[in-house]
């Protein structure tokens, strides 16, 4: 008996081993290559059958019913306020913005430039229990979740293994080391590293190139007050409630968790986490084309709106995308190619904007949404003691363990949190003796609802459209709206209409839908930030 280990596919150590065995076991060297030869053979087709097992256990094929069901949920009129309903039955209440938010980003996996998340609030505020609200909802095999990545683990992973898939990390101070290759995977849609390995058959040196494909949508949390800006600028920043009202809110659901009721809703959670998921399997990833796209509006005051109008041009594509199966899917030949694409509607706009207001909104303040939530809490503080001291505001003068008392926040989460409102010079510091007095600087409004400047109103968009179509503009209809002259008499008549219309068909039912297919063909010309310009269609 002659025992070692090796790899098959290695000449060199095969060899070495033929010998010893040969010496070993007395049995010429022929018969051992041979019988090698059969091992190996063997193992490469118990390998590729191990293989195709694992890809069709992935692959899971819906029943009748599981598709009939799944069908109904991405069918249904009011689909985005579903999903908030499901995701507070599976336990989570409070981050119903947050949620849809995360919600749809996640079901931008299936586009060319996925939206990126980045969850942030202090410890045990629950962002973990956010995120993984939302991962339960996807199918696991379109997920990838780690704890923690070393700086080079994404160069190496396989090369169709994150493509369209959500990546998910528990902690961004966990994948701090590999910080630059998530940038640069969440932009250039794919990673590649050149490194230095071995050649199998003559053991040299050689230069080894390792290639892995996007796009991947990112989801990670952080406690940190300061994240890497290059980082932060590639994602959305959703900050977790933390106000009292939602503590007591949780503490509810906690208790509500040990009665009997909250044990038949946790049967519930898990049907309702099964059928987003089977819904999520049926979603197809289609191009999408946004007719509105050139008279959109976004402010352009900073630098990194560039990035982040692209977030909001993503974030509608995203809504048009789930709703896949209320809309009309159409086609355009093109190059030879036919391509199928769905269009963005006013309501997905409308959607957008108003988690736009909430989302990027936050994103472009100054201040990071804790320091924010600080200065609002400051200002009521302020203001109080103006009433009871009879003060004016310039008069006010307070220490950090007065502000403690009032605001019930930790030392230290106070400590970092006043310390960037003195650095953006929102409050000043008095020093009298040892002690150290603040002055709040600032007197301005202090709004607790986010606004985005820069969105046009649906509204606004709906009144340019019809008056393009009134107008002529689309080319179809005659810009001039004086009535044709010679041939038509007597003010009383009606300039006879050029399209027939059927038997059973009346006159205005007929004008009116020539008039949709005049603006269909006339919305299709115009330029859009997916195609350009798009040629005659078909639909089915």
């Amino acid at each position: 008996m002659h025992v070692d280990s090796f790899d098959l596919y290695q000449s060199r150590p095969r060899g070495s081993f033929i010998k010893q065995a040969s010496l070993e076991l007395c049995i010429e060297e022929d018969v051992i290559k041979k019988d090698l030869a059969k091992i190996l053979l063997q193992l490469e087709t118990l390998q590729e059958k191990q293989l195709n097992q694992t890809a069709l256990s992935k692959e899971k094929v819906l029943s009748e019913a599981e598709h009939k069901a799944a069908l109904a949920l991405l069918q249904s009129p009011d689909l985005l306020n579903c999903i908030i309903e499901d995701v507070k039955a599976s336990g989570l209440v409070g981050e119903d913005h947050n949620a849809l938010v995360a919600y749809l980003a996640a079901v931008s996996r299936k586009l060319d430039k996925p939206l990126a998340i980045i969850i942030q609030s202090t410890s045990a505020a629950g962002k973990s229990r956010l995120m993984d609200a939302i991962l339960n909802l996807m199918p696991e095999d379109e997920k990838v979740q780690y704890s923690a990545m070393t700086g080079q683990s994404l160069f190496y992973m396989g090369e169709t293994n994150l493509k369209h898939k959500i990546l998910a990390i528990a902690e961004q101070a966990g994948a701090e080391n590999a910080s630059y290759a998530l940038k640069l995977l969440q932009s250039e849609g794919e990673l590649t590293i050149a490194s230095t390995g071995k050649d199998d058959n003559s053991g040299d040196l050689i230069t080894k190139e390792y290639h892995v494909e996007g796009p991947v949508m990112l989801i990670l949390t952080t406690t940190a007050i300061d994240i890497d800006e290059e980082l932060m600028n590639r994602c959305l920043v959703l900050t977790v409630n933390e106000s009292r009202e939602q503590t007591q809110a949780i503490h509810h659901l906690q208790r509500q968790q040990r009665t009997l009721q909250g044990l038949l809703n946790k049967q519930s959670k898990q049907s309702i986490q099964t059928l987003h998921r089977h819904a999520q399997q049926l979603l197809r990833s289609l191009h999408i084309v946004n007719p509105y796209a050139d008279q959109l509006t976004f402010v352009d005051s900073q630098t990194r709106t560039r990035r982040d109008h692209e977030k909001y041009l993503t974030l509608i594509d995203s809504i048009a995308l789930l709703h896949q199966y209320q809309r009309e899917i159409k086609t355009v030949e093109y190059t030879g190619q036919t391509i199928e694409y769905i269009e963005v509607t006013l309501e997905d706009i409308e959607h957008a904007n108003r988690l736009a207001h909430d989302v990027l909104g936050k994103s472009l303040d100054e201040l990071p949404p804790q320091t924010r939530t600080l200065l609002t809490l400051l200002n009521d503080f302020v203001s109080q003691r103006c009433e009871e001291q009879s003060r004016q505001r310039t008069d006010v003068r307070f220490s950090r363990r007065a502000l403690r008392d009032a605001t019930r926040w930790g030392n230290t989460q106070l400590k970092v949190h006043l310390a960037r409102l003195v650095e953006m010079e929102y409050i000043l510091i008095h020093r009298r003796g040892n002690t150290f007095l603040y002055e709040l600087l600032y007197d301005g409004e202090i709004n607790p609802t986010t606004h985005m400047n820069g969105l046009i109103d649906t509204q606004t968009l709906k009144k340019q459209t019809y008056d393009a179509k009134r107008s002529g503009q689309n080319g179809h209809r005659p810009v001039s709206g004086r009535p044709p002259v010679g041939g038509q008499s007597g003010g009383g008549r009606r300039a006879k209409s050029t399209v027939k219309p059927s038997i059973d068909t009346p006159l205005d039912e007929a004008e009116e839908d020539t008039e949709k297919n005049v603006v269909f063909t006339a919305t299709h010309n115009t330029a859009s930030y997916t195609q350009a310009a798009i040629p005659a269609t078909t639909n089915h």
